[in-house]
């Protein structure tokens, strides 16, 4: 990428990408192991996608931080964008935004010792994209000040689901001091926050010097930087993945970023965001954010609406058709219908809760699940038998594994796949199949260039996906 043009330093901006989150209140969407970032809530792409499109023109590649379960998604839709992925920094256990940052800070410093660090959320909608890279623009000739930034949002109505940013005195054009950091209020509070005109919305998103930020966790936080330091002193390359050390950054204390320095420092300032944003929090919000039809819905999907309005239905599966309805949410998955008053949305939380606490597979994961070498599909399944429709990717491979408790049958639907059993390895094309029986060591592989569309028939006395035992795997998987 071009240097940047700042008016004030050839300064790289470095985007620390933050990927947690598991978007409970968007469940069915949303789950556990393909939460709400890596979905295409709003168009075509996904909400990281979306993120990176919107980076201002002089960024430097950009550093993601998010957990093991989720670092193959980073990579294949970043991958899908650009052949550079940037670097993909994998927290051995979350411990919020303090510590995620300070990684991101220091990996940045290692590569500019001036570097800015753009911190954003990957789950953030921002309509205007040129209000927002103005914003950035802005923010850097303060950061360039040694200023710390906290984009503030211009709020729209008296919102109860997020914390504000009490402006105090104007220090330069459209930059404010920090007068204040207060936590989500009650109704009236958030009131008269709306009325007084002199509140934003806590974006979580910022812009600082790399090395004043550490600077600042130095004074406050001098136990998280420390662990962070180490951490990043031992680092392990894996694939394209950055690993800290473990056990160092287990050691650091949860804390958010506003907690351990925006609250305490005196050199945060704020600057007023007004370009759409929104953190898509429920279904209430993202209704907010899409188009919708004369009626007022949202519609997703095959849905036929009749006397219907005010309501966002989104159906992945099957038709849905309604009659006389207002302000629901109706989501249809292939394992999970969800109806919900549009009032009542936060409350889909509880749901996820309730399915967790039974052990119920719907709060992790979808019917089609994503793996680095493809996706497959459960398609059937009963007493001592699951049918699976699997995709794996044009040069990728399974892992070397046998189970203990199944036997499986492959059948080619399309493609080529290089079937190994034991010690014999042969190649399968269009209605060709192959059985690997219970205990037999076995691979499959795609050496062709078009993608192989197989079923995979398992049968046996446990079908569980933790019956593998691997030997070998090109993706660092045990």
């Amino acid at each position: 990428m071009s240097q940047t043009t700042s008016v004030t330093s050839p300064t790289k901006i470095f985007p620390a990408i933050m990927c947690g989150g598991s978007g409970t209140r968007l469940w069915p969407l949303s789950r556990a192991l393909f939460p709400k970032q890596f979905l295409p809530l709003v168009n075509s792409t996904s909400m990281l996608q979306d993120t990176l499109k919107r980076l201002p023109e002089n960024c430097h590649d950009p550093v993601f931080i998010c957990n093991e379960e989720h670092r193959f998604l980073v990579a294949e839709q970043v991958r899908q964008l650009s052949n550079n992925q940037g670097t993909i920094l994998l927290e051995p256990e979350g411990r919020n935004t303090a510590p995620a940052v300070a990684l991101a800070a220091i990996h940045a410093m290692n590569n500019n010792k001036d570097a800015l660090l753009l911190v954003l959320a990957a789950d953030h909608v921002i309509q205007n994209a040129e209000a927002f890279q103005e914003a950035v623009k802005q923010a850097s000739i303060a950061a360039n000040q040694d200023k710390l930034v906290t984009f503030g949002i211009v709020p729209t109505h008296a919102e109860t689901g997020y914390g504000y940013i009490k402006k105090g005195p104007e220090v330069n054009l459209g930059h404010f001091t920090v007068a204040q950091f207060v936590e989500k209020p009650n109704q009236d509070l958030a009131d008269q926050y709306l009325a007084s005109g002199s509140y934003l919305w806590n974006s979580g998103m910022f812009l600082f010097k790399a090395s004043r930020y550490l600077e600042e966790l130095a004074k406050y936080r001098p136990d998280i930087l420390t662990h962070c330091q180490k951490a990043m002193t031992d680092v392990e390359h894996d694939l394209d993945f950055l690993r800290p050390n473990k056990a160092e950054f287990l050691a650091c204390n949860s804390e958010s970023i506003d907690y351990a320095v925006m609250e305490k420092t005196d050199a945060a300032v704020v600057i007023p965001l007004d370009a759409g944003w929104s953190d898509v929090g429920s279904y209430s919000a993202l209704w907010e954010v899409c188009d919708k039809d004369k009626d007022n819905n949202v519609l997703k999907g095959d849905v036929i609406a009749q006397q219907s309005s005010n309501s966002y239905i989104h159906s992945q599966n099957k038709l849905i058709a309604t009659v006389g309805i207002d302000n629901l949410v109706i989501i249809d998955t292939p394992d999970a219908v969800l109806v919900a008053n549009k009032d009542r949305v936060q409350d889909v939380k509880n749901i996820v809760a309730q399915l967790k606490s039974e052990n119920r597979g719907e709060a992790t994961l979808h019917r089609e699940v994503y793996r680095p070498w493809g996706k497959y599909d459960s398609i059937d399944m009963g007493d001592r038998f699951q049918v699976k429709r699997i995709t794996v990717k044009p040069g990728a491979k399974l892992s070397v594994q046998m189970h203990h408790h199944r036997a499986e049958h492959w059948i080619i639907v399309s493609g080529t796949a290089k079937v190994t059993i034991d010690d014999k390895s042969i190649l399968l094309s269009e209605n060709q199949s192959a059985y690997i029986p219970i205990g037999a060591v076995h691979a499959l592989e795609n050496p062709g260039r078009l993608p192989l569309e197989m079923i995979e028939v398992q049968s046996g006395s446990y079908l569980g996906e933790d019956d593998i035992v691997r030997f070998e795997d090109r993706y660092g998987r045990t």
